[in-house]
């Protein structure tokens, strides 16, 4: 019953959105907000990991852990999407290099550290109810859903790009593949966990909340860094991709091709590939949600 009340808690918000039209001069503050949601709930994880008894003892667990479901998920990722770029080659035109800028997941992290900082140091009485993280991403996936309507990006355009769509479902289809591997190779770990820590596709905050409410705060933190890390990584690698991989280079960025590393994408690939991404970016942001939950549901 809980699982059912946490997927209504998350989609229900998320597809309401998508009937919300906004005017576009309003698409800036809501872009603000949405900016200002994200930061409140990694503060809130960071808060939730705080409480975690003998965290300490156990950040060697979740560093290993972490970087052995990185290793899995981006390993299958990059096999499979640049199997892809070379049987399907896509040949682009033009493109230019691109300024590098990893400030803003440097802050996202941040955030984490100060939530974890004042959940140690505050009184637990003045600390946030168990349930409030899950109140402000509920407010979150309403503004995503809400900015994806007003963006002006339609079903149908979506679907028309064959290779966006081509790229998604590849994404998704071998970041589940490497959650698969990483459950084989931890014992602990169930296989339908396994496919939960990799249905994030690079949704950090989406991901370390959902995963932090169904496996606790140290399975919550393995997954926000995992799908942090792959920020970190695209921001890296999609300049150089870009020119003989571009499909890797779009997908490796996961639900973020979207959104913070759009710009990237476009500096590196110009236009021509900016509809690839958007397509790819749209199936995964309405996908992971859904497949977070449901698989987490199975314990």
């Amino acid at each position: 019953m809980e699982s059912l009340i946490t997927l209504v808690s998350v989609l229900t918000p998320m597809f309401a959105g998508f009937f919300i039209r906004v005017p576009k001069h309003l698409l800036p503050a809501i872009d603000k907000v949405l900016t200002l949601l994200v930061y409140i709930i990694l503060l809130l994880i960071g808060v939730s990991l705080s409480q975690v008894e003998n965290l300490f003892a156990r950040l060697d667990t979740i560093l290993w852990q972490m970087l052995l479901l990185f290793g899995c998920i981006i390993g299958m990722n990059l096999v499979v999407l640049v199997w892809f770029d070379r049987r399907h080659p896509w040949q682009l035109e033009g493109g230019r290099k691109t300024s590098v800028s990893i400030s803003g997941s440097i802050k996202q992290l941040g955030c984490v550290v100060v939530g974890f900082i004042l959940g140690s140091l505050l009184p637990q009485a003045w600390l946030p109810p168990e349930k409030t993280g899950m109140y402000f991403l509920m407010a979150m996936v309403l503004l995503v859903g809400i900015q994806l309507n007003g963006s002006g990006i339609k079903i149908r355009q979506v679907l028309i790009n064959k290779r966006g769509v081509q790229t998604g479902l590849l994404l998704m289809a071998s970041s589940l593949a490497g959650g698969l591997l990483f459950a084989a190779c931890v014992a602990e770990v169930s296989w339908t966990q396994g496919l939960a820590m990799a249905s994030g596709f690079g949704w950090y905050s989406l991901s370390g909340l959902v995963m932090t409410e169904a496996y606790g705060a140290v399975w919550g933190s393995v997954a926000l860094l995992n799908d942090l890390g792959r920020e970190f990584l695209a921001l890296l690698t999609i300049p150089l991709l870009m020119r003989r991989c571009p499909s890797s280079a779009v997908g490796i960025g996961g639900a973020t091709s979207l959104d913070f590393t759009l710009p990237v994408i476009q500096g590196a690939g110009g236009l021509q590939v900016v509809p690839l991404a958007i397509s790819a970016g749209f199936l995964i942001n309405v996908a992971a949600p859904f497949l977070m939950v449901v698989f987490s549901s199975f314990g």
